[in-house]
C-alpha cells in the first residue's frame, strides 16, 4: 500500500505540492443512489414536487458542489474544471435514482474528489427536497467508478 501522502515527513497535514507534475487529461467519473419509496420516486418522475423539478436543482447543486470541493474538504486543490455531467438513473424496481458524475480538467491532480462530492451533494440535495414526504430515504453506494489521467493512468472499479 501507498503511504499516505497528505501528511509530512513529521507526520502534519499539508497539501500536496503537484507543482512538478505534467499537466495532463483528467477524467473521474462517481456513482452512488438514492433509495425512497416508490411514492416519492413517482412524485419525482412526474415533476409535480411543490418545490420544483428535483432532478434539474440536483443536478445544478452537484455542478456547484464538484466546483467548490476545495471549500469544502481541506487538502483539495482549488481546479479548473473543463467539464461536469451529471446523469440520473431512475430505477422503479429498486425505486432509486442512481447519480453519475463525471468531472474533467486539463491539470496537475485529479477530479476523483470533485466527481465523489458532486455525486453525494446531487443525492443530499433529492432528500432535502423529498425530506417532508418521505424521510426514510437512504443514500448509498458511493464510490468512484472510473479516473483516467496522471501518473497512475487509467483505473476502473473491478
Amino acid at each position: 500500500m501507498d503511504k499516505l501522502n497528505h501528511f509530512n515527513q513529521s507526520g502534519n497535514a499539508h497539501m500536496v505540492d503537484v507543482g512538478h507534475k505534467d499537466s495532463t487529461a483528467r477524467r473521474a467519473i462517481a456513482s452512488g443512489k438514492i433509495v425512497m419509496q416508490a411514492e416519492t420516486l413517482a412524485m419525482i418522475k412526474a415533476g409535480d414536487h411543490k418545490k420544483g423539478d428535483v432532478l434539474a436543482v440536483a443536478r445544478i447543486a452537484g455542478i456547484m458542489a464538484a466546483k467548490r470541493t476545495s471549500d469544502l474538504i481541506p487538502l483539495c486543490h482549488p481546479l479548473a474544471l473543463t467539464h461536469i455531467d451529471i446523469e440520473f438513473i431512475i430505477n422503479e424496481n429498486e425505486s432509486s435514482v442512481e447519480c453519475l458524475a463525471t468531472v474533467e480538467t486539463q491539470g496537475q491532480t485529479g477530479v476523483e474528489m470533485e466527481a465523489l462530492t458532486a455525486t453525494q451533494i446531487s443525492l443530499l440535495t433529492i432528500y432535502d427536497m423529498c425530506k417532508a414526504v418521505d424521510r426514510g430515504m437512504t443514500m448509498t453506494n458511493i464510490h468512484l467508478k472510473e479516473k483516467l489521467g496522471g501518473k497512475s493512468g487509467h483505473w476502473t472499479r473491478d
